[in-house]
């Protein structure tokens, strides 16, 4: 029998779905040389015009690579508050980052850009093509196209969908609720006058909680009506859908014309039991999925591929300690749960039954007190995330914020997705790991600590004075030294 023939191009990882997860991955591996292909199934990108919005925690990673101007010039900021449950409270002052806003983007544009940063630094798109199968080995994994031939690299990421056709041949479980209550979204034109649909919102806020017309430019606004009663799920809900919706909740359809794009959704909730089988990765809504309240969903994604990244890529180039591709796993999942449960939470809040209501009408109450509100914030915007690593000062495992240096901004410093050690001692240094690991002496960086080790997705590793103790540190993430 012959031996399965394979196309001559040598890959390291497979990606399959050119989402932002996938389009992000792509892009963070280029920055350590893996040679990368994305598979797309779709043969063109999305056209509808949907908005979505980058938290606090995805602004801060586009800023560590260099991408956020080149991003808020399609973007809108808005403010960071009002997000939980949409319980219209002010974001509290001072919070922990430099970029404490929402930024509003059109998912074609955000995906486009991500996309085109992941070209530019090598990566490979195929449009037109999907995953119908694959078998991994010791030394890699086989994937068969969807339209015929094979495509072999050493590792294979789904990122394509929480549908993903990867999760399915994989066998990962995926547990959690099915939907039971679908609603319609949509961006369109209002013919009525702003100050009457803010007065009809205002009468509506207390008992219809799925349901909301929202400003998004001139006369153009978000609206949300729940889809019971309208056309089957099966089909693409149309104007006509939402204008009924609208008249049998508000007594009026607000005049509303000429859609941007119309979508329905449930409020299913599941996450993959595991991210990882050998060869075979997850991230992205092919790991989880939720409903999209508070807007997580997008940021979540782009998260897990900040964080996978780097990790993936010291293991194809040979210096990854032993269980780093593991701690993937052991860091993300945990926050992915925390996601579905304040969604899960998020959507009780939603309902119109008289004990959810009163709920929600007390954490109104509670969220008027900073810390409740400051805690919730942190929550959405996945500043507040500290992953474990072991014992230490309360900024050890979580991000540091962008701040002022000698040189510029923190940040600044992150885009070539590196490990970074900020040493305020100008004592120390990075030794044999000056390969993976950047060094950054600057006394005036205003830290209350004396030296930090950044992760390259600006977690921090390590925090102390002693160089033995940081050479162990440094082998702990970043291998043996060169």
């Amino acid at each position: 029998m012959d031996s399965p023939k394979f196309t001559p191009e040598p890959f390291d990882v497979i990606i399959a779905g050119c989402g932002p997860t996938g389009a992000m991955l792509a892009a963070e591996l280029r920055l350590h040389d893996v040679r990368v292909l994305v598979l797309e199934q779709e043969t063109e990108p999305v056209s509808f015009v949907r908005i979505v919005g980058l938290h606090i925690r995805s602004i801060e990673l586009m800023a560590m690579r260099g991408l956020l101007d080149r991003i808020l010039e399609h973007g809108r900021k808005r403010p960071a508050g009002g997000f939980f449950a949409a319980i219209p409270t002010p974001a509290p002052k001072g919070l922990d980052s430099a970029h404490d806003y929402l930024l509003g983007i059109p998912q074609p544009v955000i995906v486009r850009l991500l996309e085109e940063h992941a070209i530019e630094l090598g990566a490979q798109v195929r449009r037109g093509c999907a995953v119908a199968g694959f078998e991994q080995d010791d030394e890699g994994v086989t994937v068969e196209l969807a339209g015929g031939g094979q495509l072999r690299s050493r590792y294979l990421v789904g990122c394509d969908g929480a549908r993903s056709a990867v999760r399915k041949l994989l066998g990962v479980g995926f547990p959690g609720e099915p939907s039971r209550a679908e609603t319609l979204m949509g961006e369109m034109e209002v013919g009525v006058p702003l100050e009457e649909i803010a007065t009809k919102m205002t009468e509506l806020r207390e008992t219809r909680q799925r349901f909301w017309l929202r400003p998004f430019g001139e006369k153009v606004y978000s609206v949300v009506v729940p889809a019971e009663g309208v056309s089957d799920r099966a089909e693409p809900p149309t104007l006509a859908d939402f204008q009924q919706q609208l008249r049998a909740i508000a007594g009026t359809d607000f005049g509303v014309h000429s859609p941007r794009w119309l979508s329905r959704f449930g409020d299913a909730t599941r996450q993959a039991e595991r991210y990882r089988v050998g060869r075979v990765l997850l991230a992205g809504d092919a790991a989880h999925i939720h409903p999209p309240t508070g807007g997580q969903g997008l940021n979540l994604g782009i998260q897990d591929a900040v964080n996978l990244g780097w990790k993936l890529a010291a293991q194809i180039r040979g210096w990854a300690p032993e269980t780093l591709l593991d701690t993937y796993q052991a860091e993300r999942h945990p926050v992915a749960g925390d996601v579905l449960d304040n969604t899960r939470a998020q959507t009780e809040l939603s309902s119109t039954e008289p004990g959810p209501r009163a709920v929600r009408r007390l954490l109104t109450e509670l969220m008027n007190f900073d810390e409740v509100n400051r805690y919730l914030i942190e929550k959405i915007t996945a500043i507040d995330i500290r992953y474990d690593f072991g014992a230490g000062p309360d900024l050890l495992g979580r991000r540091l914020r962008d701040i002022d240096l000698n040189q510029g901004r923190l940040y600044d410093q992150l885009h070539r997705g590196r490990g970074l050690l900020l040493d305020c001692s100008e004592s120390l240094t990075v030794g044999g790991w000056s390969d993976r690991v950047d060094y950054l002496a600057d006394r005036t960086a205003g830290l209350d600590v004396p030296c930090v080790l950044l992760r390259p997705d600006g977690h921090v590793a390590w925090i102390g004075d002693d160089q033995q103790d940081l050479n162990d540190h440094l082998a702990r993430w970043f291998g043996k030294p060169a």
